[in-house]
C-alpha cells in the first residue's frame, strides 16, 4: 500500500497526523515528563522508497535513528529517521550525536529548514515499521497511523517518519 496525501479514515489520529508544527513541541506542551528514548541508531541502508524520497541510491548507507517519544513514562510516538551521511555536515553536523535529545527540536529551530508535504499511511501488523514501533507492547494493538516528510536545509535532506501509538490518544 502506498503512502497517501490525505489521512482518510484516520479517525481520532487525524489531528495528530495533519498538524504541521513541531510534534516534539506539541508533546512537550501536552505532557509532563517528556523524554526521548533511543531504540536504535545504526549505519544501514534505507528502504528503497526512503532512499528515493531523499534522492539517494538505496545502496548508500545512512544513519538510521529510531526513538520512542515518551509522555509520563508511556511511549506515545515511535520515530524513524533516515539521515544520509552527506547531510550530516555544516549546520546539521551534530545530528549524528543527539542521544536522548529530540531531532524535531533541532529541525524546527532553524527557520531556513523547509519541509515537504506530509504523507500518511495506515500500518498493519505485518508492516516492518508497525512491528518495530509496537515491539514494547505486551498485546497486539489495532492498526496504527504514521506520517512522514523530508526536511531540507540547502543540499541536505533528512526523512522523518512518525508512528502514532494508541497511548497518544489518551
Amino acid at each position: 500500500m502506498r503512502w497517501l496525501r490525505r489521512p482518510m479514515g484516520s479517525g481520532a489520529y487525524k489531528s495528530w497526523l495533519v498538524d504541521g508544527g513541531s510534534l516534539t513541541r506539541r508533546l512537550q506542551r501536552r505532557c509532563r515528563d517528556f523524554a526521548v528514548q533511543p531504540v536504535r541508531v545504526v549505519d544501514a541502508r534505507p528502504k528503497l522508497d526512503e532512499a528515493q524520497l531523499l534522492c539517494a541510491t538505496a545502496r548508500r548507507v545512512a544513519l538510521l535513528r529510531e526513538v520512542r517519544l515518551i509522555c509520563a513514562g508511556r511511549p506515545v510516538v515511535f520515530a524513524h529517521s533516515v539521515l544520509p551521511h552527506k547531510s550530516l555536515r555544516g549546520p546539521w553536523l551534530g545530528l549524528a550525536r543527539l542521544g536522548n535529545r529530540p531531532l524535531g527540536g533541532q529541525l524546527f529551530a532553524d527557520p531556513r529548514v523547509m519541509r515537504t508535504p506530509l504523507e500518511y499511511k495506515k500500518l498493519h501488523r505485518h508492516h516492518p515499521l508497525y512491528r518495530r514501533a509496537t515491539a514494547h507492547l505486551t498485546a497486539q494493538t489495532a492498526d496504527i497511523w504514521a506520517r512522514r516528510s523530508v526536511f531540507r536545509l540547502g543540499c541536505a535532506a533528512i526523512l522523518v517518519t512518525e508512528v502514532f501509538l494508541p497511548e497518544v490518544l489518551k
